[in-house]
């Protein structure tokens, strides 16, 4: 499946109910979603990650159907390398390290 089927299906789904709850209140869902899969990944089993993976990609899609956005479109960003020095791999300075 494309990410512009993905995102569709979501807006079929969901967007009547997610548009009118509006961006701020949808995108708090979004967030709640992003903490049960940093749960996942700290003690989840891989059917718990696979399952908060999905959760937050539903929930993404949905915020960006509300703000216009066509994910398949800007994911064209990473298509060509890093977007910071434009290298596959990444070769930019982790100033985290």
């Amino acid at each position: 499946m494309k990410v512009s089927e993905f995102q569709r299906l979501i807006e079929k789904t969901y967007f009547k109910r997610d548009s009118s709850r509006g961006l701020a209140g949808t995108f708090m869902w979004f967030t709640e979603e992003v903490g049960e899969l940093a749960t996942a990944l700290r003690e989840g089993t891989k059917q718990d990650l696979e399952e908060e993976f999905a959760d937050v990609f539903a929930w993404l899609c949905s915020l960006a159907s509300i703000a216009g956005v066509e994910m398949e479109e800007v994911v064209v960003k990473y298509t060509s390398g890093c977007p910071g020095c434009g290298k596959m791999p990444c070769e930019c300075v982790d100033e985290k390290a």
